[in-house]
């Protein structure tokens, strides 16, 4: 079978010059999409006289972004990886199946997340710790947000085909389309028609929609690979199970973010007031700096790391997770040091409020004591969805955040009479076991792997996803989007 142009880089080309060149357009997509979630806090951080209680308000509301967003992570993430794959395996049609199952997966997902969180989002702000004088501004901004759901799981959600076929720049201008829109939208919104919260919700909704238009363009076009076809859009069970059994683990990486932000935000309302939740939401939004260029830098790595997988050359495999871990490893400690030299410079961005300032950097200081280790940690658990490694994606995926920080919030107060230091430290005590047993297991994992792929890779999806997985059966593990 007559490879195309891109499966032929992906087969031949210097696996250090490859991984640059897809991971580079991939980490400025994702540093433009930080501005999605960066920017509007920006502006409404410095809305006149209520700045402070309307960050605190988007940041209380942020959980249900996250889970919106878990769910296109579900399915783009999950089926990318196997379409990926089964182009390596020179099986087009089984590509462009799971990506026909992917797309209706995601509209299905759209219409019932938007009916939940209409009806009960209200109720649910209330539990992830609003206020009294923070609940109109989350409210506001929520339900607008939850509109736009359906532009959400389509741009985010399908986005993920585009890289796993080697489209790079695509990739990247499907997230520059939508950031251009939110950065411009943003103040004539919130301030040029004095909207507040409500202009940045809708500016967002705009933006995404906008993507979501690309995004659908090009997979519907003539250059991409693997293309919507009508005859595809439908629900194929064996495809579906696949593609959830692989995306399970990142969709547990951030739903679980979203269940760690409720527990911060809860924990430091209860015990600091509204200005720790405050702080929380710049921290959260600063660390998107660290994780989403991280995620590039995985995305680029991940149609290498498949494709090879599937064409069973493990020398190159090993070659993309040698680059991907060495830049990992180093980009997470260059944001650590620049996070303990200048802290002040970042915040300014957020607020001038010189409480909320001081709270945030005393809070900087102790949850991001050691945030260098986690570029191991993302570059290991990615590799392993690359690999299509569900069952030790899901165990890895559950371990920090679920066995140890999410109890740690809550335990460690109870022994430490410095209540908000007792919530913030259960974030680098985490990360420090966490990162510590994920890359154990991941080196026995991935050494059974390789030993393993010399056999042909089962046609079936989920057997694609679990094949290697069988041998591997003792070395249960990790994951997650951070």
């Amino acid at each position: 079978m007559k490879l195309s142009n891109t499966e032929e880089r992906l087969r031949t080309v210097n696996v250090g010059k490859l991984l640059l060149t897809l991971s580079i357009p991939n980490i400025v997509a994702q540093l433009i999409n930080m501005l999605y979630n960066v920017v509007d806090r920006m502006f409404i951080g410095h809305i006149p006289e209520v700045g402070s209680l309307a960050l605190t308000g988007v940041g209380v509301a942020f959980p249900i972004v996250m889970l919106i967003m878990a769910f296109s992570y579900f399915i783009g993430m999950g089926g990318a990886p196997l379409a990926s794959i089964k182009m390596g395996q020179g099986n087009k049609k089984d590509g462009e199946r799971i990506l026909g199952t992917s797309v209706v997966m995601l509209v299905m997902i759209s219409v019932t997340l938007t009916v939940l969180f209409l009806v009960f989002g209200e109720q649910l702000l209330v539990l992830f710790g609003a206020s009294a004088e923070t609940l109109p501004f989350a409210w506001d901004y929520m339900k607008l947000y939850t509109l736009g759901t359906i532009f959400v799981q389509l741009a985010l959600g399908l986005t993920p085909f585009i890289s796993a076929q080697g489209f790079a720049k695509e990739s990247m201008l499907a997230v520059l389309i939508g950031a251009v829109f939110n950065i411009v939208l943003d103040p004539i919104l919130i301030y040029g028609f004095d909207m507040g919260v409500q202009g940045a919700a809708i500016a967002t909704v705009i933006s995404q929609m906008m993507s979501a238009i690309y995004v659908l363009h090009f997979l519907l076009g003539k250059k991409t690979t693997l293309k919507i076809r009508k005859e595809h859009l439908k629900v194929n069970k064996g495809f579906a199970i696949g593609i959830l059994s692989l995306g399970i683990s990142p969709f547990i990486m951030q739903s679980t973010e979203s269940l760690l932000n409720i527990s911060f935000n809860t924990a430091l309302s209860t015990y600091g007031g509204d200005i720790n939740v405050g702080a929380m939401t710049i921290i959260a939004s600063l660390m998107q700096a660290l994780i989403l260029p991280l995620m590039g830098l995985t995305q680029g790595a991940q149609p290498i790391i498949s494709y090879n997988y599937g064409a069973q050359n493990n020398e190159r495999v090993k070659k993309a997770f040698t680059w991907l871990f060495g830049l990992s490893v180093g980009y997470s400690t260059l944001f650590w040091l620049v996070m303990k030299l200048t802290p002040r410079f970042l915040i300014r961005f957020f607020t001038t409020d010189p409480a909320l300032m001081e709270t945030t950097i005393a809070s900087i200081n102790v949850y991001m004591a050691v945030v260098f280790v986690l570029g191991a940690q993302i570059a290991t658990q990615q590799t392993l969805i690359a690999l299509g490694q569900t069952r030790q994606s899901l165990i890895l995926a559950l371990l920090r955040k679920i066995i140890l920080l999410i109890p740690l919030i809550y335990i460690l107060p109870q022994f430490m009479s410095n209540k908000v230091f007792a919530v913030l430290v259960a974030e680098p005590i985490a990360d420090f076991l966490s990162v510590t047993i994920t890359v154990i297991v991941f080196f026995i994992t991935f050494k059974k792997l390789l030993a393993n792929n010399h056999a042909e890779i089962p046609d079936h999806p989920e057997a694609a996803v679990e094949s290697s997985a069988q041998v591997s059966s003792g070395a249960d593990a990790v994951t997650e989007n951070r």
